[in-house]
């Protein structure tokens, strides 16, 4: 099967759902500064995918996914 839009990438629609997460887990946060950091790095885990995949390159797609992952990293991080 060939992936022809990022939607159907597993990794890409998990990414959402982890997002939509860090939104509800850290809505009532008062810390308004961790709350804004943390949401920008969940939601770059999918758009990074979003991004890679539409470069039409298997290299930009690499790279693009080595930043989602640095972009968990950070929530991962922020989260400990």
């Amino acid at each position: 099967m060939v992936i022809q839009k990022f939607e159907d990438i597993i990794a890409w629609q998990r990414a959402q759902d982890f997002a939509v997460d860090i939104y509800s887990s850290f809505s009532s946060s008062r810390d308004f500064a961790f709350k804004d950091q943390i949401c920008r790095a969940a939601v770059s885990i999918s758009n990074n995918i979003a991004e890679g995949f539409d470069r039409n390159s298997d290299a930009d797609f690499s790279r693009f996914l080595y930043i989602a992952l640095s972009s968990c990293s950070e929530t991962k991080s922020m989260l400990y």
